[in-house]
């Protein structure tokens, strides 16, 4: 794998324009028009504050909203009553609170409920608040904070792959990238934060940076992240190992698990078995190129892998879910003379189900304006879809808000979220 290849993984998220070639094999002449989609749709303004009288979005009168809100006091007795006093006579209810003290200051964090249309920001600064940051929440974020990062321990403890996402859950809306090359000396033993960078070595070497540019992380984050970091080092690498049956239209059956670096050289064998096509629609690019991202795809450092393979141990389709900033991509490739039978159709099922239960949003899939199979597969999802087209690159973005919410499951267990499979071209 070429030099910081990881890097490149993130050119569609933070603007990198490093290489010739993204990890889905995009080639240089789409580069630009792809960005262009890509910075219209992925800003890195910090979330609005919702001000005034007027509802902020989807609220209505009446209503009671959840927030998470951050504000910095002066360290100094009376402040944090302050802000008490003026939220309570907004009729704001205090759910929880964290202090995270500073040199200078204190940040103090609050989950609350408030009437719609506070203003929540103009309150606080009554009471001294400053560097106000409001966000809109969920139910999910009721769970007190000692449970919910023991939840995300034992998430890591898990699977490898599980660590981008805990570290995402941890800190809130952040971009994460991994810098393999990147000399290990270059970061202290301990890590380093500086202001809205948290920088640690990464499992398996190299260095992991960690970004949030609107808010900055408090040592509290900091030490909890460099805990979880501390946490997959020592355990090394480990992923579950179930898998799923699936039948064939024909009657054969055919194993469904996931993937890692162990199975890079059954996936090369895939690869030359594939016809050029097929791999020119899965890559975007030279067919030559293909095996270069394999190191990288079948990374968990990075994602997840699905293959398929016979009862033979002959791998005959890939699927890819790879964490990319705020966003989740998929990807697949069946081999030649496996495909309309439903195997492409099974694999992007199950990564969107990972994809769910890992509680990402939306998955996208970028493929060309031309291979209508894997538009078809998309759409056998039964989920709703958005579609971006540039230059002959189409981008295919499925929202999961439709998912039915349910806990995380393994191979072996019922699937039972999507409705069977339709065959389709993968």
């Amino acid at each position: 794998m070429s030099r910081d290849m990881s890097e490149v993984m993130y050119a569609r998220h933070g603007g990198l324009a490093r290489r010739r070639w993204h990890p889905t094999g995009l080639p240089a002449r789409c580069t630009a028009a792809f960005h262009s989609w890509w910075t219209r749709r992925h800003g890195h303004a910090p979330p609005a504050h919702h001000t005034g009288d007027a509802p902020p979005p989807s609220a209505t009168a009446g209503e009671r909203v959840l927030w998470r809100m951050r504000t910095t006091v002066k360290d100094e007795p009376g402040s944090l009553a302050a802000l008490c006093t003026v939220l309570a006579e907004r009729g704001v209810d205090i759910l929880s609170l964290q202090t995270h003290p500073l040199g200078e200051g204190t940040v103090d964090e609050f989950l609350l409920r408030a009437p719609a249309g506070t203003d929540l920001t103009a309150a606080v600064s009554l009471a001294g608040g400053r560097d106000t940051w409001t966000e809109r929440t969920d139910a999910h974020d009721l769970v007190d904070p000692p449970t919910r990062v023991l939840g995300l321990a034992t998430r890591t403890a898990t699977d490898s792959a599980e660590l981008p996402l805990a570290l995402r859950q941890l800190l809130g809306r952040c971009t994460i990238r991994s810098h393999p090359s990147a000399p290990a000396g270059t970061v202290p033993a301990e890590g380093s934060l500086e202001d809205t960078v948290i920088r640690l070595r990464a499992p398996g070497g190299g260095v992991l940076t960690v970004e949030r540019p609107y808010l900055p992380f408090t040592p509290t984050e900091f030490a909890r992240a460099r805990a979880l970091v501390e946490l997959d080092t020592r355990l090394g690498p480990r992923m579950p190992r179930g898998r799923d049956v699936l039948t064939l239209p024909e009657g054969r059956d055919i194993s469904v698990r996931r993937a890692d670096s162990g199975d890079l050289a059954a996936a090369r064998a895939m690869h030359e078995r594939c016809s050029t096509e097929t791999l020119r629609r899965r890559y975007h690019g030279p067919v030559g190129d293909a095996n270069r991202y394999l190191n990288h795809l079948l990374s968990p450092r990075f994602g997840r892998t699905l293959v398929a393979q016979t009862d033979a141990g002959r791998v005959v389709a890939l699927g890819h879910l790879m964490w990319d900033g705020d966003e989740t991509e998929v990807a697949l490739i069946v081999e030649d003379t496996w495909q309309r039978r439903g195997i492409g159709a099974r694999l992007l099922s199950r990564l969107v189900s990972m994809a769910a239960e890992a509680g990402c949003s939306q998955v996208y899939a970028v493929t060309q304006a031309s291979n209508t199979g894997m538009v078809a597969t998309m759409r056998g999802l039964g989920l709703p879809l958005d579609y971006q087209i540039e230059e002959g690159t189409l981008v295919v973005t499925a929202r999961l808000d439709a998912v039915p919410a349910r806990g995380a499951r393994e191979f072996g267990e019922p699937v039972g979220r999507f409705p069977a499979p339709r065959p389709a071209t993968s």
